[in-house]
């Protein structure tokens, strides 16, 4: 049977969509491996919404905390807000407490990936944080570290992400992922993916 990898976000302007999206494909090009984006629920209305300029969400299904149960790995994105995930996305967690009861997520892999509005936004804090919902449903975490190589050490342009996982900044929000912080998404998709692979076949 295949490996499932489900990639469960939620994105404001589209920044960490555009990283899911890169991440699945990173993570389809594992030979065995079923990828699919998810998106967790809106929390704000669509008057607030408008008054944030956020654009129309698209049509990736929207997940429920049952459906978690269903994956053999997951990876979570989410913006920052205030050096921590989106209240949309914890909202979704604080809904999991059925699967906390049984553990039905125990010893599942798990991944972080993020946007951050500024260099110093929280793109360490932010997946640092959401670490303990990781931790509560015994899931293992799985940063990439170093494994992207030499662009992790880019010192020249303005780059997103961590050893935690793929990342970007949004800046005001006309600032789109670059090519480079997309390689690294899709780099985390296919080592997330592999990990999940092999998990699996020891079970």
């Amino acid at each position: 049977m295949a490996t499932k990898v489900y990639i469960v976000y939620y994105s404001t302007y589209g920044h960490v969509e555009k990283l899911a999206e890169k991440i699945k494909k990173g993570a389809e090009s594992v030979e065995g491996v079923e990828a699919k984006l998810w998106q967790v629920p809106e929390t704000l209305s669509d008057e607030v919404l408008g008054k944030l300029g956020a654009p129309p969400k698209s049509d990736v299904p929207v997940i429920t905390s049952s459906e978690l149960a269903e994956a053999d790995g997951v990876l979570f994105g989410f913006p920052t807000r205030f050096g921590m995930m989106a209240a949309q996305f914890k909202a979704f967690l604080d809904s999991t407490g059925t699967l906390w009861r049984t553990q039905q997520l125990a010893g599942k892999p798990a991944g972080l990936f993020y946007s951050t509005g500024s260099q110093g936004g929280g793109q360490e804090t932010t997946p640092l944080t959401a670490i303990t919902q990781l931790v509560h449903h015994g899931m293992i975490f799985v940063p990439i570290g170093y494994t992207f190589g030499a662009g992790m050490f880019e010192m020249e342009k303005v780059r997103g992400g961590t050893p935690y996982g793929a990342g970007t900044y949004a800046g005001d929000g006309s600032r789109q992922p670059s090519e480079l912080e997309l390689d690294i998404a899709f780099h985390q998709g296919k080592y997330f993916a592999g990990i999940s692979k092999k998990l699996k076949g020891t079970a």
